[in-house]
């Protein structure tokens, strides 16, 4: 019997779990034009400040019980008696700084919804609406920050937003397919170049 051959991957997501290979698989670097889903991963990449990914994403359900869905109008509503009860969750990360940063976050996004309507048209303007496509070669290629990162982040700093350094903001670029960085031999890298 012949011994199905897996396709070829960026080496980042080998070898850590079947969640986090099929995050790779099926998520990271697919275009996410949806205002719920950039808010998702905006507040899921705060989370990570300091910590794995994949910390993180062997988390993800917790933050979507303990944070409404991720429901910005519900977070912005969040009170000091939820923070503490949030600090006692151990199905998140249980940082008050961290918590109360999504709070604030959740309402400078309704802030900017209110005055520039879609969140997700506001952060992919900074690509002209289109993925950036890099051609990695190799994994020590993909850099960590980006001049557009760099704006992004300054015009959310601006904005009252807390957490979405350069560095998080390339990361959540990444994660919604504003650039694919997908090495070119992963079989993940055509396929995300075609959903642009």
């Amino acid at each position: 019997m012949a011994v199905k051959q897996e396709p070829s991957r960026c080496p980042w997501c080998r070898g850590v779990s079947d969640a986090y290979q099929a995050y790779h698989d099926l998520e990271w670097g697919v275009p996410a034009r949806d205002d719920r889903l950039q808010f998702e991963f905006l507040l899921l990449e705060g989370a990570q400040a300091g910590l794995s990914w994949s910390t993180v994403l062997h988390k993800r359900a917790g933050y979507r019980a303990a944070f409404a869905d991720f429901d910005a109008e519900k977070i912005a509503r969040f009170t000091r008696r939820k923070v503490e009860a949030l600090i006692g969750n151990p199905a998140i990360i249980r940082n008050r700084l961290k918590i109360e940063c999504a709070i604030g976050n959740a309402r400078a996004y309704l802030e900017l919804q209110s005055s520039l309507g879609s969140f997700a048209d506001y952060i992919w303007s900074f690509v002209d609406g289109k993925p950036v496509q890099n051609r990695w070669r190799d994994q020590n290629q993909v850099p960590a920050t980006s001049p557009i990162s760099d704006a992004l982040s300054a015009d959310l700093k601006q904005r009252g937003f807390k957490f979405v350094g350069s560095t998080i903001m390339y990361a959540h670029m990444q994660a919604t397919g504003l650039v694919n960085d997908h090495i070119v031999s992963c079989f993940r890298y055509k396929e995300c170049r075609a959903l642009a």
